[in-house]
């Protein structure tokens, strides 16, 4: 069983209070827009300041991001979480709306689950014609237009994908 925190487009800005959300996660993805590399590494050392187990962050640039995060975190990721094929991209669409690009590499690649940020609209469906769960945890920073910002956190157990909690930051 892997404990997943979810969170993408923090602009520049790293609630303190994930920490304490993602405090019980085993990884922690980041859908992009981190802002800048200082806001992935603080992710990073945040979330192993306390724990006697390592948290490991995956993520992928966003359109905002500069070089300093694009010289670290790639466009996409795809990999294995237990029995799940994952893929990770900050711009990509929703079920059955992808952009193009995206739509390209989900029928390469085949994923159970597809993670996108860029919207800033928090949203999980399922994709019945690519059997595909999609979800963008919103945005957890303070740019952009949304009025309310949020978190996702999930538990991976074998091909399972379950136990979704939408958590709101004050």
């Amino acid at each position: 069983m892997t404990r997943i925190g979810l969170i993408s487009d923090t602009h520049h800005f790293l609630d303190e209070a994930v920490f304490e959300h993602f405090k019980a996660c085993d990884e922690v993805w980041h859908g992009g827009d981190f802002g800048t590399i200082e806001i992935a590494n603080k992710l990073q050392s945040g979330l192993n300041r306390s724990s006697t187990q390592q948290v490991m962050v995956r993520g992928v640039y966003g359109n905002i991001d500069g070089p300093d995060v694009r010289s670290v975190y790639p466009e996409q990721v795809v990999f294995n979480c237990e029995g799940v094929k994952v893929l990770i991209r900050h711009i990509g669409g929703y079920p059955p709306k992808y952009n193009p690009a995206t739509k390209k590499e989900l029928a390469i690649h085949h994923p159970q689950l597809f993670i996108s940020g860029h919207s800033h609209i928090l949203k999980i469906m399922y994709d019945q014609q690519l059997s595909c769960l999609h979800m963008n945890p919103g945005a957890a920073g303070k740019q952009g237009w949304h009025k309310v910002r949020t978190l996702l956190r999930f538990v991976i157990d074998g091909n399972d994908i379950r136990d979704c909690e939408v958590i709101e930051l004050a």
